[in-house]
């Protein structure tokens, strides 16, 4: 049977993973100009802030949580790649929202979340820290893409191709047992 992470590690996984589309999926249609970009500024500021405040949490859950073992199919160096790759996620998940409110910080818009609650400033206003501030937002935000792709990727070789249960560590409902050796023979 394979082990699951904690309800409360569950949640926060895929409540992040949903955050993470959503302001994805803002921030591309605010660059190309699809609808209203004001209010998708907003939308996307509040579900930045969001994403460094459930970061955050998960963090602390992270590190006050063992995670369950890994599937027998996991070897050392996989194992590593994996601890190496949910680090960068994690930087990534904090960097991002940072550098989206330090630019509009230096863009002189007073950064505003949830329609009307004021975070202050964390970066001079500035033309140039701008420019610099929304070249790096796009480079994290390929980089962001990119980690999830891989760790998506990964989970499914696991999960199709090994049916190790890999997935169902992180799911909820009824768990899937691995296929093992002695099964597929």
């Amino acid at each position: 049977m394979t082990q699951r992470f904690p309800v409360r590690s569950r949640i926060l996984h895929w409540l992040t993973a949903a955050l993470v589309f959503a302001a994805l999926l803002i921030g591309f249609a605010m660059v190309n100009a699809l609808g209203s970009y004001a209010a998708l500024v907003g939308v996307h500021m509040t579900i930045g802030v969001t994403i460094l405040v459930v970061t955050v949490v998960r963090l602390v859950n992270r590190l006050r949580t063992t995670p369950p073992n890994w599937p027998a199919t996991v070897g050392k160096l996989e194992g590593r790649i994996v601890s190496i790759s949910e680090r960068a996620m994690y930087a990534l998940l904090l960097a991002q929202p940072l550098v989206g409110w330090a630019m509009v910080s230096a863009a002189g818009r007073p950064p505003v979340v949830f329609s009307r609650l004021h975070v202050p400033r964390i970066a001079p206003f500035d033309a140039d820290v701008y420019y610099v501030l929304r070249q790096t937002h796009t480079v994290l935000a390929v980089l962001l893409v990119i980690v999830i792709a891989a760790h998506v990727s990964a989970v499914l070789l696991h999960t199709l191709t090994l049916r190790d249960g890999m997935l169902s560590r992180m799911t909820f409902g009824k768990d899937a047992e691995p296929v093992t050796a002695t099964d597929a023979a």
